[in-house]
């Protein structure tokens, strides 16, 4: 399709090529939110690992996102982005097939884990690949203009995944065993990829690339602020199961979907407030929702507490990552977009991939609850960062419109006496 063409798309056809475009990061975030709710209660208890095991093999898939984004972000770049995501799309596929095997060797506890382990790296890679390109092949097919929109809504398709992969996985594992899960992620990813091929590529922007150590210092600051955001996602994705288990509660795959519900509507309703206030104001206030949220978890004393406490952390995510990320990419050229997209979300994986084995040491020794506070503190922490950046914007917005009135009087100077 020609940049004409894209051009004079109307409103409906532009945001349903960004829904065809991000279907692929809705696939693969359906096949987390399966193994998410799947995999830690089978693995703490069919095949006896503890609670720091458990966090590390999980987390493994956000550690391999996080090594993968740089490669992944510039092979979007310079091959373009619709070639990294049906890459991704086959390690999906290929991510099935290992829990496929995993869970036939469940008599063989150790060779089930080393499955395992294989499947979240691949899965990881994958999601790099995915997360990158999606964001990449939808700025690039509807315009830089509308980088907020494909980034809120990418991440309304990724948690809306999550939302329904949680209840999926749990039903799928209840009724026919792990095996079905890893069959319907095979048959999914293949179909997402036969999908994934018949749409246009986007355009691949020509000129000099900035290099990614430059890229990723730009990033650096406010990829610290989502990362402190993302600690909250990372325990209620992998823990929120075994907390809801150590309560006694049931239904603990309500808790991650309410999360991901939450996530969704908050992405519905108040994506345009980006625009309207300002990057830097919406993460604010988002920060504060989802440090009462974590508090809530910390202190839930009745699953209905614990469930609210998902909602407002759902709620308070939600818009950090586009909030800042708008602010951040904008300040990198057209010609390294993916890899600024790459860099900033480097540091989402990187709080998440931490966040597991680190969560686990924590919930060994102070249970689970304990774990929810850790993650308050680092909303704490984020809205502190975030205030400082914004507070240094206004500060270099002040002094440059200082200089700009400077120069204007001293011009208009130079031109009385030249008259």
């Amino acid at each position: 399709m020609s940049s004409d063409q894209l051009a004079g798309a109307t409103p409906v056809g532009t945001n349903l090529r960004i829904i065809a475009i991000v279907s692929s990061t809705f696939v693969s975030m359906l096949c987390i939110g399966m193994t998410l709710t799947v995999l830690p209660p089978w693995m703490h208890g069919p095949l006896g690992f503890d609670a720091l095991t458990v966090g590390a093999v999980i987390s493994l898939q956000f550690v391999a996102t996080l090594l993968s984004r740089p490669f992944s972000s510039q092979m979007a770049d310079r091959l373009g982005a619709k070639r990294v995501v049906l890459l991704g799309m086959t390690g999906c596929a290929l991510n099935g097939a290992l829990i496929l095997l995993a869970a036939l060797s469940v008599q063989w506890p150790l060779a089930s884990l080393v499955f395992l382990i294989l499947s979240r790296l691949m899965l990881g890679i994958s999601q790099g690949m995915i997360g990158t390109g999606s964001l990449s092949w939808g700025i690039g097919l509807v315009g830089p203009a509308l980088m907020s929109k494909v980034i809120s809504w990418n991440g309304i398709a990724g948690f809306g995944a999550l939302a329904i992969g949680a209840p999926l996985g749990a039903v799928l594992a209840q009724g026919f065993g792990v095996i079905c899960v890893g069959v319907f992620i095979v048959l999914i990813g293949a179909l997402a990829l036969a999908l994934a091929w018949r749409r246009p590529a986007s355009p691949i922007v020509s000129g000099k690339r900035v290099p990614f150590a430059r890229v990723f210092r730009v990033m650096a600051p406010y990829g610290g602020a989502l990362a402190l955001s993302s600690v909250g996602y990372g325990v209620i994705a992998t823990f929120i199961t075994l907390y809801y288990a150590e309560q006694h509660w049931e239904h603990a795959a309500w808790g991650l979907s309410a999360f991901g519900m939450a996530f969704i509507t908050a992405r519905v309703l108040f994506s345009g407030a980006i625009s309207r206030f300002g990057g830097y104001r919406v993460t604010l206030v988002c920060f504060v929702v989802e440090l009462a949220g974590l508090l809530a978890l910390w202190q839930a004393s009745h699953p209905g507490v614990a469930l609210l406490g998902a909602v407002l952390a759902g709620l308070g995510v939600s818009l950090i990552y586009p909030a800042l990320g708008v602010v951040a990419v904008a300040k990198i050229a057209a010609t390294s977009r993916s890899a600024a997209l790459g860099a900033y979300s480097v540091f989402l994986d990187a709080a998440v991939g931490l966040t597991g084995p680190l969560a686990g040491f924590i919930a060994n020794r102070a249970g689970y609850s304990a774990i929810f506070l850790a993650a308050a503190l680092c909303s704490l922490a984020g809205f502190g960062l975030c205030a400082g950046l914004y507070t240094v914007s206004i500060q270099r917005r002040a002094r440059a419109q200082r200089q700009a009135l400077k120069e204007n009087r001293a011009s208009s100077s130079d031109s009385h006496v030249q008259t």
